[in-house]
């Protein structure tokens, strides 16, 4: 019976035979089915190897195959298509599509508009730059985006990350003009830094942030804010800038009897309540969506009616006072290209941009998958970078994909980015029309605003989840919380990253590996821990290696290997068993191997040999058969020694054990 090469195998066809005698390939016994040797690749050109690597690392998508065979023109009108995809889909836009777009937009600008003045807050710049920022990035993002679904503008955690770098090296209360300055620097650099990454196409960077640090950093992130937010809402006029929560129970605490403010009080926790209310009426029926979304700006309008009507700041109740009115003035000439600051800048940029394009492609795939269509993560964010970028020269800080009003966005029945330009228009006659009217908007609502805001990025179903399934993910999501909560965002981002990579570095420097045996009544050879009727075979160990062998863990699995044998061979002893006299290394799962790899085998083959047992490969694919005929292992270990299934492997050697 003939075998078929497996898929990580060269095709027939193209298999090179491997020269030795047919004799010796038959183990001397005509009885035994043919078994079908191990292909050895073809020699690849160096040049043509270094360039499919280049197009599989970077290029994976093949982003020019729509340029293939077209016409000078047409090649023209695709790369304006690719730059700004706007002029793709608008072709197809109808009356139909706007209608939901327009309800769409409305809704979300209603939400947006008093989660922006407190999200500037947060990042501790003045309302109007809130407002700003839910402009002008918008904007450029309907043009150059590729999300159908996402809503642009500023975000708790992105603020609260910029304000507390910020304040770190300029005080916003001392120096208001170089603090502004230094976030229009820092939102110029998350751009660029946007940009780059996706003009380079190396995307795949932000996923080295795991999804289980993202979990509890964003958890962390959303009390740290809550948090924050208690100086509104309790009416505390002197607070403690740090935001771990010891030094913030202490601020809070610490002024019960001379600085709350039960008015203040009554006003944020009975809004606060109605926003929770009106949340859980938009989860329990999902025709009532835009009872949450709508629920911030009613609040905003009753209370600031209130408090004009009954002169509640006379009572120490805090209002906003004033926010500058017009259009978004000009701030290129602000942005430090030289001096103390550039540096500065270009850091807190760097962190912030990467955090922003993190949760807004996050979000963005989120949507796609929903909906079912493509979305090109270099693509975003070029588009999210240049956004920034323009947003940096039109007085914002930094932009990107908000969650609640993504999910707004969808649930109010958007069909494309146009929803983003309607809701830069309210904002634009917001800034025009309205600012006026919010003088005396009490911080104790933009407070309760945020609160209810950010208690959504608590996500204790997907908490769960990690400790169900993986305890390490589970570790580096309380890591990332706990360093956000009890030291600063910026210590629990460095946890959250610092986990990341340890995990990345713990599974490639000890990559799992298994003893095989052989399942009844077929020819399959699995793990006997997850099958344990496989039976071992007489005389031969059978171990399966489940990564790619590098220098990282070559040294590892060599010595994991011999472990194996070591435990195998007393066990023998105790039972007064024959010796083991082989050892089969099922290398399917082997990927690649690296020349401290092929050492290692030489290693293990040399201690083998100390102990009179043979090894034997079994269906490595073909980069690693490329490789190990390269350095010529083929014949240090015997061509007749390597088989393309683990049955024959265990067939040959054990005609060979009955042999005299």
């Amino acid at each position: 019976m003939s075998r078929r090469v497996s898929d990580n195998d060269v095709p027939e066809e193209k298999e090179m035979e491997i020269n030795s005698a047919p004799s010796s390939r038959r183990y001397s016994s005509e009885n035994l089915p043919y078994v079908h040797k191990v292909g050895v690749p073809p020699k690849q050109n160096l040049l043509k190897e270094f360039t499919s690597t280049v197009k599989e690392t970077f290029f994976a998508d093949d982003p020019l195959r729509p340029f293939k065979d077209q016409t000078g023109s047409r090649k023209f009108v695709l790369g304006i298509q690719t730059l700004f995809p706007i002029f793709d889909w608008a072709r197809d836009y109808n009356l139909s599509k706007f209608k939901g777009d327009l309800i769409a937009g409305l809704t979300i600008a209603s939400l947006c508009i008093p989660q922006d003045i407190g999200y500037a807050k947060l990042a501790n710049l003045a309302p109007q730059y809130g407002l700003y920022s839910s402009f002008v990035p918008p904007l450029v993002y309907a043009f150059m985006g590729s999300s159908r679904d996402i809503a642009i503008g500023p975000v708790a955690v992105v603020s609260l990350l910029l304000g507390t770098l910020l304040q770190n090296e300029i005080d916003s209360s001392k120096n208001p003009i170089d603090y502004r300055r230094l976030a229009f620097t820092a939102t110029f650099f998350a751009g660029i830094t946007q940009v780059t990454l996706g003009f380079l196409r190396l995307g795949f960077l932000i996923d080295f942030l795991s999804h289980a640090a993202i979990v509890g950093f964003m958890a962390g992130a959303a009390v740290t804010i809550a948090l924050q937010q208690l100086k509104g809402l309790l009416g505390i006029m002197h607070f403690t800038k740090k935001t771990d929560i010891v030094s913030v129970m202490r601020s809070v605490w610490g002024t019960v009897n001379t600085e709350w403010n039960w008015e203040t009080i009554a006003i944020g926790v009975s809004f606060l309540v109605f926003l929770f209310l009106a949340k859980f009426i938009g989860k329990k029926n999902k025709k009532f969506f835009w009872v949450p979304a709508i629920a911030p700006l009613i609040s905003v309008i009753i209370s600031t009616f209130s408090v004009y009507i009954t002169h509640a700041e006379k009572h120490g109740v805090q209002i906003v006072r004033h926010i500058k009115k017009g259009v978004n003035p000009l701030s290129a000439k602000d942005i430090f290209f030289s001096g103390e600051y550039l540096v500065k800048g270009f850091k807190i940029g760097v962190v912030a941009g990467l955090i922003a394009l993190t949760e807004a492609v996050a979000i963005g795939r989120t949507f796609a998958a929903m909906k079912d269509y493509q979305l090109d993560g270099n693509k975003e964010m070029v588009a999210l970078g240049t956004m920034n970028v323009v947003g940096s020269m039109t007085s914002c800080y930094v932009a990107t994909g908000s969650f609640s009003r993504s999910a707004v966005n969808y649930m109010a029945g958007c069909n494309t980015a146009v929803s983003n330009i309607v809701m830069s228009i309210v904002v634009l006659l917001t800034l025009e029309l309205i600012t006026p009217l919010f003088k005396y908007t009490p911080n104790a609502i933009l407070a309760s605003i945020i609160i209810s805001a950010v208690i959504g990025l608590i996500d204790i179903k997907a908490v769960i989840l990690l400790w169900k399934i993986d305890k390490f993910d589970f570790v580096a999501c309380m890591g990332a919380f706990f360093g956000v909560v009890f030291a600063s965002v910026e210590i629990g981002l460095l946890i959250a990253v610092s986990i990341s990579f340890a995990k990345i570095l713990l599974q490639v420097t000890r990559p799992r590996t298994a003893i095989l045996g052989k399942l009844p009544r077929t020819s399959v050879y699995r793990n006997i821990l997850q099958y344990p009727d496989a039976a071992k075979v007489a005389g031969i160990v059978i171990v399966r290696v489940d990564s790619a062998i590098y220098f990282s863990n070559s040294n590892y699995i060599k010595e994991r290997i011999l472990r194996w044998l070591t435990d195998e061979d007393e066990i023998l002893k105790e039972n007064q068993l024959p010796r083991i006299q082989y050892l089969i290394v099922e290398m399917s799962p082997v990927t690649d191997i690296d020349t401290s790899g092929i050492h290692a085998l030489e290693e293990l083959y040399r201690s083998l040999q100390k102990r009179d047992v043979k090894i034997i490969l079994a269906n490595p694919g073909q980069v690693v058969v490329d490789k190990l005929h390269a350095s010529k292992y083929t014949e240090l270990i015997g061509y007749d020694n390597i088989f393309l299934a683990v049955a024959d492997a265990v067939r040959a050697c054990t005609s060979k054990m009955e042999q005299p």
